[in-house]
């Protein structure tokens, strides 16, 4: 055996005669200790309400009420009367004595009155009044000695040392405890070091080394916790049980901790119709929710159809779904959860339902725009939208935010409800089936036909790659102003991403026709004729530094 284990049993040792010299002491120093069999005799059933008169914090008899003087009131006055006779130690302990009269018994010391015993007292407890009024004579008796014997200068002087004894006794033991236990985890350590570094490699790595020894520390950190409860328990029992001031706390001492826990542990007994109905509740709403995701999965899928709703509703619905199915279920669930009844969880209930009330109005009117916007389709991810100003491709809807990449490569988060509340422009909903339009405008003079422009604004757009040449490309003469003639380039595309790029290279293209023909373009405002038209030569469209530029996408 090594020493870790001989100091841990060695501390066991210590810790069973600690626990038994306080069972000694305890019973030495309890008043009446040889009277059990009178007291529960006098403790006997009864339907009558009684209160126990105490010395020290020992329950010496009990006695009955009546209505205008209580039991409690009784047992209380009888009690004070009984500690200032033991505390005033000019009167002998055996001056007590019991005064017969007609109806009653006094218990008497010299002429002070101590306690009466009435006939009625008598028949509850079932014996005469003369027996019961000498029982309760010795108890008393008995009692007061003890309570002078334990306040006396070679009594108190003799606990003190063996309160010093017993604190010595529990410093010593909770150092070799301490100490014990810190051998006892290293020499664990040495000796399932190779067992952890095997697990951890069978486990595949699942199972780390690290955490297996944090349980093994944990787990004896806990027990040496207990051990060292267990003392402190134990040694405050029996010093506090050293002295009458402090004896009925010691008394009360294993009361203090273990009755909060039994009344903890009877009350998980009474709720446990509720748990179980709750849980059952629970199990059964699980499987609902199963039940619902496999649908709604199937209408996603497309193996489930139903008329008149689209598969991209499926998820959404689902969502709605489960909230309802789980607030249902905790409506229902409400009235069976511990404590639902009481004052404090009602007070806590309504305040948070007022933070939420007062805090949630923004995070209600998004949740309702996010679905409204699911079911009124206004896009979907991958659709090139505008909101106001803020122009990009849909890359994640949420039920609060919808998330938006810009062509710039910026990703901007915009509010449901400014969505809802603002007009949408979706560039992608019709550009695949009928093709999306883009649009430019230049104003030419009136000495240039509108045949020759018009003209030369479809071979524009046909020297445009990506545009489509079917539907074919259309003109609009938009106003005859002033000074120039606006015209308006239309063209099909079927890919909204790529509209910056179809813009440029149109009017690069646009530039580069009307450049060859000669054709000066007025756009944006005209003041006279100029002496030779503002056009560019084709020998100098690669003027340097463009001759050493790559060929735009127009010019490929």
């Amino acid at each position: 055996m090594n020493r870790s284990a001989t100091a841990l049993l060695a501390c066991i040792a210590a810790l069973m005669l600690l626990v038994s010299g306080a069972l000694a002491q305890e019973k030495a120093t309890a008043p009446g200790a040889d009277t059990s069999s009178i007291t529960s005799e006098l403790d006997a059933a009864t339907d009558v309400a009684q209160a126990a008169v105490t010395l020290d914090g020992v329950a010496l008899f009990h006695v009955r009420g009546l209505t205008a003087y209580p039991a409690e009131q009784r047992a209380q006055a009888i009690s004070g009367r009984i500690e200032a006779l033991a505390a005033d130690r000019s009167v002998p302990a055996d001056a007590l004595h019991v005064v017969e009269a007609e109806d009653r018994s006094n218990l008497l010391v010299g002429d002070r009155p101590v306690m009466r015993i009435l006939d009625i007292d008598a028949k509850m407890e079932g014996v005469s009044r003369q027996l019961l009024a000498e029982m309760i004579h010795q108890k008393i008796t008995k009692a007061i000695a003890s309570y002078r014997e334990a306040r006396s200068a070679r009594v108190l002087a003799v606990n003190t040392v063996y309160a010093l004894g017993a604190t010595l006794a529990a410093g010593l033991l909770l150092v070799a405890l301490r100490r014990a236990f810190r051998r006892l985890e290293s020499a664990a350590e040495r000796r399932f070091a190779s067992r952890i570094e095997v697990v951890e490699r069978r486990s595949h790595q699942l199972i780390q080394a690290q955490q297996l020894r944090a349980i093994g520390h944990s787990i004896v950190k806990t027990l040496c916790s207990l051990i060292i409860l267990v003392i402190v328990y134990i040694y405050l029992n029996l010093v506090l049980g050293l002295y009458p001031w402090t004896r009925p706390l010691a008394q009360r001492l294993l009361s203090i901790v273990l009755n909060p826990l039994r009344t903890m542990g009877a009350g998980f007994l009474d709720t446990l119709p509720n748990l179980a109905f709750i849980v059952l509740l629970t199990i059964v709403a699980r499987y609902v929710l199963k039940l619902i995701r496999l649908f709604f999965a199937g209408v996603d899928q497309g193996t489930i159809t139903v008329t008149g709703f689209v598969p991209e509703w499926a998820w959404p619905t689902y969502k709605i779904a489960r909230l309802c199915v789980i607030t249902f279920t905790i409506v229902v669930a409400y009235p069976y959860i511990p404590g639902s009844e009481s004052e404090a969880f009602k007070g806590a209930s309504i305040f948070l339902g007022v933070l939420f009330s007062l805090g949630s109005s923004s995070f209600i009117a998004n949740m309702i725009a996010g679905y409204t916007m699911i079911y009124r389709r206004a896009y979907k991810i991958g659709d090139r939208i505008q909101v106001e100003n803020i122009s990009g491709d849909v890359v994640e809807m949420r039920l609060m935010v919808t998330h938006l990449r810009t062509i710039k490569n910026e990703e901007i988060v915009v509010p449901n409800s400014l969505i809802l509340n603002s007009h949408v422009i979706n560039y992608s909903t019709l550009a695949r089936s009928r093709g999306l339009i883009l649009h430019t405008t230049v104003g030419i003079g009136y000495e240039t036909s509108w045949r020759q422009v018009e003209a030369m604004l479809r071979l524009a757009a046909e020297r445009t790659p990506g545009l489509l040449m079917e539907p074919p490309p259309f003109v609009l003469q938009k106003s005859l102003g002033d000074f120039a003639v606006t015209y308006e380039l239309n063209v099909y595309c079927d890919n909204p991403q790529g509209m910056a790029r179809f813009y440029t290279a149109l009017h690069q293209n646009i530039l580069d026709v009307f450049n060859e023909y000669g054709v000066q373009i007025m756009t944006p405002a005209y003041e006279g004729d100029p002496d030779a038209p503002k056009v560019v030569p084709r020998e100098q469209w690669f003027t340097k530094p463009a001759a050493d530029s790559p060929p735009t996408s127009s010019e490929q």
